[in-house]
């Protein structure tokens, strides 16, 4: 009886010990389009609205990569409201959104007024900083330029 405590004790420990760091941060809270820009109103949030595709490269790098880093993660759920917005199923939203190219992710005002666009890959580090401009609308006083010295 002890032993088979202490072994399931073990196995526990050891496989709390080795989760990845990207598991324990969960996964961004991404919302259909409708669903999201109503919580968006409601919850006063500014929105995140990422455009993607399934055969694009360069969105499977930021999904597996920038979107799973645990930070961006973090930032994203507590301040926004992530709309994911697939390029060939969901083509009037691509299109009113003028998106030529993928992955390119869209800033918008809680009203749905629109901020900025990113397009193209950035990395955790950058998406970091992107989103603490876009959060503390400092986009109105300043450049991103100026604003990454702050960092």
């Amino acid at each position: 009886m002890k032993i088979k405590i202490s072994t399931r004790l073990i196995a526990i420990m050891l496989f709390a010990v080795l989760i990845p760091a990207t598991a324990l941060a969960g996964e961004i809270r991404w919302q259909p389009f409708d669903k999201g820009m109503a919580m968006a109103k409601e919850q006063d949030k500014k929105v995140l609205l990422y455009f993607h595709t399934e055969w694009c490269g360069y969105c499977k790098k930021l999904e597996k990569t920038t979107l799973k880093d645990p930070s961006v993660i973090d930032y994203i759920n507590k301040n926004f409201i992530a709309i994911t917005v697939d390029g060939d199923r969901e083509k009037k939203i691509t299109a009113a959104y003028r998106v030529r190219a993928f992955p390119t992710i869209w800033f918008l005002e809680s009203d749905h007024t629109k901020l900025s666009s990113l397009p193209g890959y950035v990395d955790g580090k950058t998406m970091d900083g992107i989103l603490k401009f876009i959060k503390t609308d400092s986009y109105n006083t300043m450049s991103y330029n100026d604003f990454k010295k702050t960092l």
